[in-house]
């Protein structure tokens, strides 16, 4: 797709440019008197977190933001192959796919050894994500993310739609109440400033709250949670522009450092135009705010032509851009729990995204960290609040999650270092660093990091039976399940297996089968089918709803090395009857081919296969023998509620 052609224009790209105009400002209402869990800000983070509750017409969700309306002018532009795939957990993946600038080479440029004022390219690589996931790694303006997030949104059972205009004023937590898990501890105070309305208050009590607020959260300030880390020393511009230039690779994500001028980062964005620069400034004194440079576009404009010296760089539009400064912090909670953490404290307050760590925005990891934070926590309060799981639940979201913001704090600090040519705060510091091979070296070892796709959780009882995983060496416990392709038996065609993991709240078990085929009676795999679909001892029944249907809270689906299977040969409870009709789901038994085995592509051991637990966030559990049924059965046990 190619837009942009005549002039930037926010708004949905489905739409050709001589017909896209910004939506109106939304209506707005008055906030609901009461809630089960209110969202403050509409970034990534409190969108993903709506668009997740929104699904539920039994959770009461309110989402809150000071702005006047939806983004038009996106601050990321990155989009992880991990957060492609949480889109596709909520079917929306394919537009961003559609619509994406997908990166697939990385140039790096030095100073010419001849001519050390001008730039010369050193080589182009292939960038070190390809193959990770099924997803490229793509480029697209955040108001798109967030446009297709809020489409869900309004298309859900509860039609959900955000509140602007709203400033928060102030929040508590009623700690006389926080225990009582009916309650509705928590108090937040509003102003409006929408016309007609402005200087109005608003009162609504939560009996949950996360702060998706930003860098600035006013959540996080009146739950007393602190930053903690480095300042910042640096100052960088950065814009979204349609250039005309000469330089060869601006529709190639460039890592190009100039002798003494600095160095720049470019990225492509969609529509074929539109580019990205990132521009080293200036040093910043101790205590110094970028603020106080006076810097302006036309600063970095200036900067930038140096840098790409000898090629002519024309700026004909800026859509965008921003001065920001480079430090890394981390807060020193994730919730409103005290820090000595006792064990019965569960957690009613949550900080996501940039209200609990921020960094640089060089390597896409701000949207690409934060949307991941509420795609964890979405759904476990959804199973809190449906009575369906213990909420100690509630007490792992900080425990996963801030052990990656350390994560994503650290490559932070070793990127902005790498990127910039000086990188210390010295004003007189050594001469200038121009080798972009550090460079180059950093990206290939942290491509599963930068990728989302390696992020793993720790062991716990969310995570356990690592003692099973050369079962399956390629499905790493704690880490996302990485999708490969199987062949549906009902009717042949190639399936993502990855893509039956919906951000629906449900429980998934793949049954990876052995040696022997399911219509054998002494297979393995035909043998926990059997313990499944037991009234009495089967999980899958125990906690399941009565009426509702079989896989209403886990999903069950089998993958089996046979290639001549017949649907109509399987066990009733791979393709069970369900809805008020007893139509038959036909969508749960898989095989391998010569072309897709995923046997041999996570390393699942043949002659025993295993079963494999996923998580409603898509990561796995746990990994077992497909006669571990007691084992199975304290899994789910050590935290579901019947």
């Amino acid at each position: 797709m190619q837009y942009h052609l005549n002039g930037f224009k926010p708004g949905n790209y489905e739409i050709p440019d001589v017909a896209r105009e910004p939506a109106p400002l939304p209506s707005t209402i008055d906030l609901p008197a009461e809630v089960d869990v209110l969202i403050v800000g509409c970034g990534p983070a409190g969108l993903a977190l709506a668009r997740q509750l929104a699904d539920f017409a039994d959770i009461k969700t309110c989402i809150v933001e000071q702005k006047p309306g939806p983004m038009l002018f996106g601050q990321a532009d990155g989009i992880s192959c991990r957060t492609m795939e949480i889109m596709e957990a909520f079917n929306s993946s394919e537009l961003l796919v559609k619509e994406a600038y997908q990166l697939h080479q990385n140039a790096f440029w030095e100073p010419d050894t001849h001519n050390p004022q001008e730039i010369k390219r050193t080589h182009k690589v292939a960038d070190a994500r390809l193959g990770l996931s099924e997803f490229t790694h793509g480029v697209v303006n955040q108001a798109r993310l967030h446009d297709i997030l809020l489409d869900g949104m309004a298309q859900s059972v509860t039609h959900l739609a955000p509140h602007y205009n709203r400033r928060l004023l102030g929040l508590a937590v009623d700690e006389t109440l926080a225990q009582d898990l009916g309650a509705h501890p928590i108090t937040a105070r509003f102003e409006r400033a929408d016309a007609g309305q402005s200087g109005k208050t608003e009162t609504i009590k939560a009996r949950y709250v996360v702060g998706c607020d930003g860098a600035h959260s006013a959540v996080r300030k009146s739950l007393g949670i602190q930053l903690q880390g480095d300042s910042a020393n640096k100052a960088w511009g950065v814009m979204d522009v349609l250039p005309v230039t000469n330089f060869p690779d601006i529709r190639v994500k460039s890592f190009i450092q100039s002798k003494d001028k600095g160095a720049v980062m470019l990225v492509p964005r969609e529509g074929g135009y539109l580019v990205r620069l990132y521009v080293e400034l200036d040093l910043l004194d101790k205590d110094q705010r970028a603020s106080q440079l006076h810097l302006n576009a036309d600063h970095i404009i200036a900067r930038a032509k140096q840098i790409f010296n000898p090629y002519q760089l024309e700026i004909k539009e800026v859509a965008w851009w921003s001065i920001y400064e480079v430090g890394q912090r981390v807060a020193d909670r994730f919730d409103d729990t005290p820090t000595d953490k006792p064990a019965q404290r569960i957690p009613r307050a949550f900080v996501a995204g940039d209200a609990c760590h921020t960094h640089s925005p060089k390597g896409g990891w701000g949207l690409n960290t934060s949307l991941p934070d509420t795609f964890n926590l979405g759904w476990k309060l959804a199973a809190v609040l449906r009575g369906k799981a213990h909420p100690k639940l509630l007490q792992t979201y900080e425990t996963e999650r801030r052990k990656v913001a350390f994560m994503l704090i650290n490559a932070d600090r070793e990127m902005s270092a790498l990127v910039a040519t000086r990188p210390k705060a010295e004003k007189h510091a050594a001469t200038a660093r121009t080798s972009t091979a550090d460079i180059e070296k950093f990206i290939a070892r942290q491509n599963g990091f930068i990728a989302g796709t390696s992020i793993g959780y720790d062991a716990s009882w969310l995570c356990t039976g690592h003692e099973h995983q050369a079962l399956a060496s390629g499905l790493l416990i704690g880490q996302r399940f990485h999708s490969a392709v199987a062949v549906r038996v009902a009717d042949g065609r190639p399936v993502q297996l990855g893509h039956l993991n919906k951000a629906d709240g449900r429980w998934r078990i793949f049954i990876f089968g052995d040696a022997k085929s399911p219509l054998e009676a002494d297979s393995r795999a035909r043998g926990l089918v059997r313990f499944l679909a037991d009234a009495e001892a089967s999980p899958v029944r125990q906690y399941t709803p009565t009426g509702a249907d079989v896989d209403a809270l886990i999903d069950v689906c089998a993958v089996f090395q046979q290639q001549d299977l017949a649907i109509e040969d399987m066990p009733d409870f791979l393709w069970p009857a369900k809805g008020k009709y007893g139509l038959r789901d036909y969508e749960k038994v898989f095989q391998t081919s010569a072309a897709h085995d995923i046997f041999d592509q996570r390393g699942i051991q043949r002659p025993t296969g295993c079963m494999v637990v996923v998580r409603p966030d898509q990561h796995i559990a746990t990994i077992l023998p497909l006669d571990a049924y007691g084992e199975l059965s304290r899994f789910f046990d050590a935290f579901m509620l019947k």
